[in-house]
């Protein structure tokens, strides 16, 4: 993952490896915000928080980085091989597949296209790899403003799937629907 910055409308954004021990207490501040009950770590403490991220550390086939805007903290991005994590037994993983979570940290002034503007810096980090062909997400159902913002980069929506946390729903973005898009919105195509 670099730590290169991409401009943006909103400023500039950037991204470094997560570090489980230094970042955990505003990690914490995040994850157990009401803003960010989809993330399902409401009642964490730090110590959770913590070990969740390192495991994730620890793991091979799961990555988080912590993203900047403007030099400043401002959201989070995992990435995972979904052949290992989340999505084991759920669907048939095709090659080039790579899982995606991203938590935009909760604020008192809100940027407008701020949201629209990370995720489109986490997708374009993704497939800046060349090995990534598709990325797979599977947030709950009825989280409608995520499924908004992920139809907006190119999702599709391929089924609901039923996890052990929750009911989600399974979508599929390829490098060549986030390109159309992400073109689409350049020239100022409303999608």
């Amino acid at each position: 993952m670099s730590a290169a910055g991409t401009a943006d409308a909103v400023g500039t954004l950037s991204m470094r490896p997560l570090d489980p021990l230094r970042d955990a207490g505003l990690l914490h501040s995040w994850v157990t915000h009401p803003k960010a009950a989809y993330w399902m770590m409401q009642g964490a403490k730090l110590q959770d928080v913590e070990r969740e991220y390192m495991a994730v550390a620890a793991s091979e086939h799961h990555h988080a980085y912590l993203g900047f805007h403007d030099g400043r903290p401002a959201f989070l991005m995992e990435k995972y091989d979904p052949r290992y994590i989340e999505l084991v037994g759920l669907y048939e993983p095709e090659p080039g597949d790579v899982g995606m979570h991203f938590l935009v940290a909760p604020t008192d002034r809100p940027v407008h296209g701020f949201t629209r503007a990370v995720i489109t810096a986490v997708m374009d980090e993704l497939f800046a790899d060349p090995r990534t062909r598709r990325v797979v997400v599977e947030p709950d159902v009825t989280n409608e403003a995520v499924h908004a913002l992920n139809e907006a980069v190119g999702f599709v929506p391929e089924h609901e799937i039923q996890k052990p946390e929750k009911r989600a729903l399974l979508s599929f973005c390829t490098r060549d629907q986030f390109m159309n898009r992400r073109d689409a919105a350049g020239r100022g195509v409303s999608l």
